[in-house]
């Protein structure tokens, strides 16, 4: 096979699954993180594993400039893009006035902005495919609005209205959009949000992150538009869809309360 797909948060968790997949069924990689010695490990361990090429490239994907630039380092890499998984981003715990702004500001670039404009330098190369899929992760997060991670769940029900609309603009091309929408996920994000103290809370309901990438990556190449993991996660969407909203704010902020 001689199409590529590009893979941001490519090195842990969610993104490594997915790369290891994407491997598994022959595609060649383009994988992006902050970690050049992690991407490393990863590339070394594909490449004996599978018969593909891996390139990799260590970008902190929340500075300014930074998502053009890894669009620009992709076409330099390959003209057969046909995947690109925006999976790169984090949460911050706490509540709104007590965190710092500047880290907060920092979240929304990586979560949201890096997202579209990567989304948006690499779309006219995606059409050229004769078949080609974008996979943006948010989060069963994106349903409601979540006191004491306010920003973190907006900033993923963005990416999840985002994708719908970018989805039917493109329903007569040849790119397919999805949304991905895991629950809560046995991965570095909850150490790196500042949650440890609700591991053994979290590794209750936690799904591992092969499967949650196992059942992503069927729904995109199905063309799904949304994609959540896990009969818990897909219940409690559900409900934070339909019951009021007061309500689910009121037990959201019962859960993650300092």
């Amino acid at each position: 096979m001689t199409e590529y797909a590009l893979i941001t948060g490519a090195s842990k968790g969610i993104g490594k699954s997915i790369a290891l997949l994407l491997a598994k069924a022959g595609y060649n990689l383009l994988l992006v993180a902050r970690s050049e010695t992690a991407l490393l490990d990863l590339s070394v361990l594909i490449q004996k594993d599978y018969n593909v090429k891996v390139a990799v490239l260590a970008i902190d994907l929340s500075a300014e400039g930074a998502a053009e630039n890894t669009a620009k380092w992709c076409k330099s890499q390959t003209s057969v893009l046909t995947v690109l998984i925006n999976n790169a981003g984090y949460g911050l715990w706490g509540a709104f006035s007590q965190l710092s702004i500047t880290d907060q500001m920092n979240m929304l670039q990586l979560n949201i902005r890096a997202v579209v404009e990567l989304t948006y330098h690499l779309l006219p190369l995606l059409k050229q495919q004769k078949q080609a899929y974008i996979m943006n992760i948010a989060s069963t997060a994106a349903y409601q609005a979540l006191p004491n991670f306010s920003l973190y769940a907006a900033s993923k029900t963005f990416i999840l209205n985002y994708s719908r609309a970018i989805r039917y603009e493109l329903k007569h091309s040849v790119v397919a959009v999805s949304c991905l929408c895991p629950g809560p996920t046995d991965t570095a994000f909850a150490s790196r949000a500042g949650l440890d103290a609700f591991a053994d809370l979290a590794a209750k309901f936690n799904m591992a992150p092969g499967e949650v990438a196992e059942t992503g990556l069927k729904g995109m190449f199905d063309k799904k538009a949304e994609i959540i993991p896990g009969f818990l996660n897909k219940v409690s969407s559900f409900f934070a869809s339909h019951l009021p909203k007061a309500m689910i704010e009121k037990i959201g902020a019962g859960l993650y309360t300092r």
